[in-house]
C-alpha cells in the first residue's frame, strides 16, 4: 500500500497512513465502491447471451477473448428492481477465486462507472450492523467521501463462489466445449 500526502494550509506534508483505491460506480442511485485490485476491465453493456434454468441475478453469460463469463445484475443479486438499460449501463469484469484458489473472472451490470478514488484507511468506517439496504457481508466498510458515506463492496461474499458455483460450472462446460470444438 503506499502512503497518501496532503497540504495542509501552510503548506507542511502530512501523511494520511495506508491508502487503498477503489472504483466507484451507481446501482439504483447509490454509489458503491470496489477494490480496484479485483478489477479487471470495464466494458460496455452489449453482447449479453441468456442461459436458462439460471437464478434470477445471472443475466447471461459474454464472450470474453473466447472465454465465458458469467455476467451477474448486480441490483438483482441485492433483492433490488433493477433500473432499465441504458446508454452508460456497463459490465465490470472482476477477479475472484474458486473454491480451488484458482482465478475466475466474473462480470457485474452496474448502471454508471464513476471514477476511481483513493481512500485512507482513516476514511474506512467498519460495515454496520444494520441499515443499510442491501445484506451485512456484502459490506466491507463504508467510505468517507466529501462527508457523505458510500458502500464499500466485499466482491468476495458479494459473488460467493459456493453460490455462483452453478454458473461458473456452466461456463467451465461451454469454454472446455468450445476448446474441444464440440
Amino acid at each position: 500500500m503506499s502512503q497518501q500526502n496532503s497540504q495542509s494550509a501552510d503548506g507542511a506534508v502530512t501523511r494520511s497512513g495506508n491508502v487503498q483505491q477503489f472504483l466507484t460506480f451507481v446501482l439504483n442511485d447509490e454509489v458503491y465502491g470496489i477494490g480496484i485490485l479485483q478489477i479487471r476491465e470495464i466494458l460496455e453493456y452489449g453482447n449479453l447471451t441468456v442461459v436458462p434454468l439460471m437464478p434470477d441475478f445471472i443475466s447471461g453469460v459474454i464472450n470474453l477473448r473466447g472465454n465465458v463469463v458469467p455476467v451477474v445484475n448486480l441490483a438483482r443479486r441485492f433483492e433490488h428492481q433493477p433500473k432499465e438499460i441504458g446508454k452508460r449501463t456497463s459490465i465490470i469484469i472482476i477477479d475472484i477465486k474458486d473454491v480451488d484458489q484458482e482465478s475466475v473472472e466474473i462480470g457485474i451490470i452496474v448502471d454508471i462507472v464513476n471514477e476511481v478514488i483513493e481512500l485512507a484507511d482513516s476514511e474506512i468506517a467498519a460495515s454496520p450492523a444494520f441499515g443499510a439496504k442491501i445484506r451485512a457481508d456484502f459490506i466491507q466498510g463504508m467510505g468517507k467521501v466529501d462527508d457523505k458515506l458510500m458502500i464499500l463492496l466485499d466482491v468476495d461474499h458479494v459473488l460467493a463462489i459456493n453460490e455462483l458455483s452453478e454458473v461458473i460450472k456452466v461456463s467451465e462446460e461451454i469454454n472446455h466445449s468450445a476448446a474441444v470444438g464440440v
